[in-house]
């Protein structure tokens, strides 16, 4: 009788868990939407995931598609409508540090290769200029025919074309040698 009790009880605790985490999403205290709105875009939550390093949680990223994908390749490719949203949670992260890992992020992306985009890559870093604070937002949403949009809290920083400029700054968090690894598997669902 004690093993029924106790086994039941335990079995609501687990189906009381199950529905409060399918509920809500919540890394490092912050609530992950589970779909997104860009320029008429309607985007779902494909994964999300905690930028790290050194044990030390710095952001919340969420990547948003029209539909869910765990092909990192295909998501890069894609010309549909897509959005990560960055949510800083630590107040360690500068503009300075924010812009030299945008760099490496560029570096590994393109295996290198970033003279191309150069001018494009020198725009998008001047983007995170601007004081860097705990709890900052940044959305970066590729629209079809507009290129990739980038506000800061709401705020449309500006607007960058070219799909090849769009495959190499998604391939920052998407390609085989992503800013973090487990962030890259959060934000492909896995």
């Amino acid at each position: 009788m004690k093993k029924q009790i106790l086994m039941i009880a335990l079995l609501l605790v687990t189906s009381m868990f199950i529905t409060n985490v399918n509920a809500q999403t919540v890394i490092s205290d912050v609530k992950v939407n589970s779909s997104l709105v860009v320029e008429g875009n309607d985007l779902i939550l494909n994964g999300a995931g905690l930028r790290e390093k050194m044990w030390i949680d710095l952001y919340v990223g969420a990547l948003y598609l029209p539909k869910k994908s765990s092909n990192a390749t295909e998501i890069m490719n894609s010309a549909d409508a897509q959005a990560i949203k960055l949510t800083i949670v630590s107040g360690m992260i500068t503009s300075e540090k924010m812009i030299n890992a945008v760099n490496d992020g560029f570096e590994n992306a393109t295996g290198g290769k970033t003279a191309p985009l150069k001018a494009k890559i020198e725009k998008f870093k001047s983007f995170f200029k601007d004081e860097i604070k705990k709890q900052d937002e940044f959305l970066i949403a590729h629209v079809p025919g507009k290129g990739v949009v980038v506000s800061k809290n709401g705020t449309v920083k500006g607007t960058i074309d070219g799909m090849a400029f769009k495959k190499a700054l998604f391939g920052i968090w998407l390609c085989n040698k992503p800013a973090d690894k487990d962030l890259k598997s959060g934000m492909l669902g896995k």
